[in-house]
């Protein structure tokens, strides 16, 4: 485990980054879903930390993680800071190249959150890029949906009755960072990934960002300017947390050094 820097506040509530680059996390899930091991994936970003250090049950949601990575460049540019270095691991970016593994290793799929035209439309873009790919559960919740209620125990009970090896959860945090743990208990040889809006981005539901903007690290400004009236709100709560951030990444960083 790479502990990164404290992320969320005082010691006791510490969240890190468990995995500072992608080809490790990637060796370590096949490991996982070919031994049928279960696990649960978050993948952490401002917004997240934001939401962490407001929500007692997110929190111990997150640190229940089995892993832990890099979903922003705010969090690549701290963990810098800190004297550690990792690799920016986009939940959305994941969907593919697990839906490829599973593809390559005959592992049955999942899909639970969005609408059912939704996961029907991710469902056939990722057949033609995933050879093998077998979508055996898609489970579209009710509007309102509760992660700790008795509608959430039977859809993870159907996932775990369809034989699924890996469960795409895209229902946004803190809700599918919570329903993950609980997956991880009632269907334990499943792994549960964390994706927010990743399968709206395969269907076509929802247009991500041009690369150009991704790699002038920007693509928050794509988004907000796209909803302005849902995420300004929610980007300058990401702002406001930044300098305190930044100066305990700083001062974790001159620790390590000083090793």
């Amino acid at each position: 485990m790479t502990q990164v820097v404290d992320f969320a506040g005082p010691s006791d509530s510490m969240v890190h980054v468990t995995h500072s680059d992608r080809a490790t996390l990637m060796s370590e899930v096949e490991a996982a879903v070919q031994a049928g091991e279960g696990f649960s994936m978050a993948t952490l970003n401002l917004d997240h930390i934001v939401k962490l250090r407001r929500d007692p049950t997110f929190l111990a949601a997150y640190k229940a993680q089995t892993y832990v990575v890099a979903d922003g460049n705010p969090i690549v540019w701290l963990s810098r800071q800190a004297g550690r270095e990792v690799e920016l691991i986009p939940g959305s970016e994941l969907v593919v190249p697990l839906s490829q593994m599973a593809g390559r290793l005959n592992v049955p799929v999942a899909f639970l959150g969005s609408t059912v035209e939704t996961l029907d439309a991710a469902e056939q873009g990722l057949r033609a890029r995933c050879p093998g790919l077998n979508v055996v559960c898609k489970i579209a919740p009710p509007y309102g949906f509760d992660p700790d209620g008795d509608v959430a125990v039977a859809a993870l009970k159907e996932v775990a009755s369809s034989g699924a090896g890996l469960c795409f959860l895209a229902l946004g945090a803190p809700k599918q960072e919570r329903l993950a743990v609980r997956g991880h208990a009632l269907a334990p040889k499943c792994g549960f990934v964390s994706i927010g809006a990743g399968l709206d981005f395969v269907a076509g539901a929802q247009k991500r960002a041009p690369v150009w903007v991704r790699k002038l690290a920007l693509e928050w400004v794509w988004r907000m300017l796209g909803n302005p009236g849902r995420l300004a709100g929610r980007y300058m709560a990401c702002i406001a947390i930044m300098p305190g951030l930044f100066r305990s990444a700083r001062q974790a960083g001159k620790a390590f050094t000083a090793r």
